[in-house]
């Protein structure tokens, strides 16, 4: 029997870092700097608890080894909150920079 929770365990975690914590950099670096146009900081502050969350959920799976499934649950939670957080700050970004 193969372990199905190993891949998963990977994908979340290149998720947490490549889709996550990397744009939620870029992103406050830009309002950090005044780069983006009009309430760019709004986005920041609904994306980086998405991310904060993601990161949580992420450790919590890594510590329950014993059940599969609840890590199996934790690892998909992890994942749409990074999805969320993406979207809402890089999709809110270039909202933002279309209309202005």
């Amino acid at each position: 029997m193969t372990n199905t929770i190993t891949p998963l365990r990977w994908y979340a975690v290149l998720a947490v870092v490549f889709f996550g914590i990397l744009p939620a950099t870029m992103v406050t670096t830009l309002v950090a700097r005044g780069t983006t146009p009009g309430e760019g900081w709004l986005l920041v502050i609904g994306g980086i608890p998405l991310v904060i969350c993601a990161v949580i959920l992420l450790f919590r799976a890594w510590g329950t080894t014993d059940d599969p499934e609840l890590a199996d649950r934790l690892y998909r939670r992890c994942m749409a909150f990074v999805a969320g957080a993406d979207v809402l700050m890089l999709g809110g970004n270039a909202l933002l920079r279309m209309t202005s």
